[in-house]
């Protein structure tokens, strides 16, 4: 299947979202309280649109592949879940532009679901780390909908497949829709499905991992320094080393250098 977007007419007037461009992605200039309320207001509307949860490394890749460039731009939204966006756009004069990551949100919307009523469908990982969402988000959020799981096979599914994946999604009705796919995976898979299932499809990567118990998040004060990055890189030092190094330094260089 195609990983270009399709034209969708967003059911939110995406006008309403302050944006700060960075290497030619819109990043949200927002915080986590004006996102929370932003999807209190419009839960319903956002059905079947996308957020992207961006950082240093999507804005990158976006930047040097246009068509994930398009992609980022396409959703209702991409959020500044790296540290150096929010400090990018601070610079720009979006003064209340904070970071906003994936595993946050996440926690503020589990944290209010039963209250609520949201439901929940996650889309991803390994039938392993899905067993230990649906444990631990039941054990810390009682009363939460898991409304449906899919751990999706190491393959593109055949047509017929994901026709079948579309319609259990939309059986379960999900108010939320998380793909933990990892980047760039899981935000053109959110782009092809857009307008095609039920719920608003938020791309968290290693956000599936957090919850599961997999790995652990950086202490609070680590998180404010915007040094959550180095933290990651210590846990998976022979996997992310080599990324932080390419899409860091490039963006430096494009970004607080040339300003673009």
């Amino acid at each position: 299947m195609s990983s270009l977007p399709r034209q969708y007419e967003h059911r939110v007037d995406k006008a309403l979202i302050p944006t700060c461009n960075i290497m030619g992605v819109d990043i949200a200039a927002i915080n986590i309280d004006w996102l929370l309320e932003f999807t209190d207001k419009y839960i319903h509307s956002l059905s079947g649109d996308y957020m992207c949860v961006s950082n240093v490394h999507t804005t990158v890749t976006a930047y040097e592949i246009p068509e994930y460039r398009t992609i980022q731009n396409s959703g209702i939204m991409a959020i500044p879940d790296g540290g150096p966006l929010s400090s990018i756009g601070r610079r720009r004069g979006f003064k209340e532009m904070e970071r906003t990551t994936g595993p946050s949100y996440m926690e503020e919307i589990f944290r209010v679901s039963a209250e609520k009523g949201y439901r929940h469908f996650f889309y991803g990982s390994t039938e392993e780390t899905l067993e230990k969402i649906y444990s631990e988000l039941t054990r810390r959020y009682p009363g939460i909908q898991i409304a449906g799981m899919y751990s999706p096979p190491f393959r593109p599914l055949t047509r017929k497949e994901d026709t079948a994946v579309v319609e259990q999604i939309n059986r379960a009705n999900p108010h939320f829709l998380w793909i933990g796919l990892g980047a760039p995976k899981q935000e053109r898979w959110m782009a092809e499905h857009q307008g095609k299932v039920k719920g608003f499809m938020v791309g968290v990567g290693a956000g599936f991992d957090y919850f599961a118990g997999k790995i652990k998040r950086a202490p609070g004060w680590i998180q404010k320094m915007n040094l959550e990055w180095l933290y990651r890189l210590l846990q998976e030092p022979r996997r992310l080393f080599r990324r932080y190094w390419h899409t860091n330094s490039k963006f430096i260089w494009h970004a607080y250098i040339k300003r673009e």
